[in-house]
């Protein structure tokens, strides 16, 4: 029971991910036939889809070999600056991250201070954040997910007046969804999951031992 969450992050993601460069490279992996021929004699290409691991008799072995060879390469530094035309603009729009930003944390409970004290950030540049000074990086909106337990659409929402969105071939995109999907918000669990899956460059800040 304990590792329940665990083995559900495992199936979610093997029916989610989908850098079929890497699952293809992985020892054991079966190409799928991804061209058939219909009933009308024409050819017909598959879904993609039929490619991920959830397709895969040998899924386990599999997802095991390719978390061995995990490393988390999505560092960014946690905020960038605007440019001159954005800051003229910013004013002027209906949806910037700042003018969200208050809503989200509004319905989860929080507010830009005490989620600001949750991140890995300095307060300073949190503060022009949160002001719409600066703008937030992708690792630093899913940390903020993740430690205010966000509801999914205000995620969406954010993500999105930001140019990101949950990308299927990126691990972290892939495990921080499943997530805040299942609102996997306990801090235990969660660490457990980013681990499983060697996520380590999200700015949350975590308890002195």
């Amino acid at each position: 029971m304990e590792t329940q969450y665990l083995t559900s992050l495992d199936e979610y993601f093997c029916a989610q991910y989908s850098d079929y460069v890497k699952l293809s490279a992985l020892e054991g992996y079966e190409m799928p036939e991804v061209v058939s021929v219909g009933a009308d004699g024409n050819i017909e290409r598959k879904n993609s889809e039929v490619m991920r691991l959830s397709h895969q008799k040998n899924k386990s072995e599999l997802l095991a070999r390719l978390k061995e060879g995990l490393a988390d390469t999505e560092f960014t530094f946690n905020f960038s600056f605007r440019s001159f035309r954005d800051s003229m603009r910013d004013p002027f729009r209906k949806f910037t991250f700042a003018k969200l930003l208050q809503g989200a944390l509004s319905r989860a409970g929080e507010t830009a201070e005490s989620a600001g004290e949750k991140l890995d950030i300095s307060p300073k540049y949190w503060k022009k954040i949160v002001k719409g000074k600066l703008y937030p990086e992708k690792n630093l909106v899913l940390a903020l997910a993740l430690v205010t337990g966000m509801k999914q659409a205000d995620v969406n929402n954010l993500l999105n007046v930001m140019g990101f969105g949950f990308e299927k071939d990126r691990v972290r995109d892939v495990v921080c969804e499943y997530l805040l999907t299942n609102g996997v918000f306990n801090e235990e669990m969660r660490d457990k999951c980013l681990k499983e899956y060697k996520i380590t460059n999200l700015p949350i800040k975590r308890k002195e031992a």
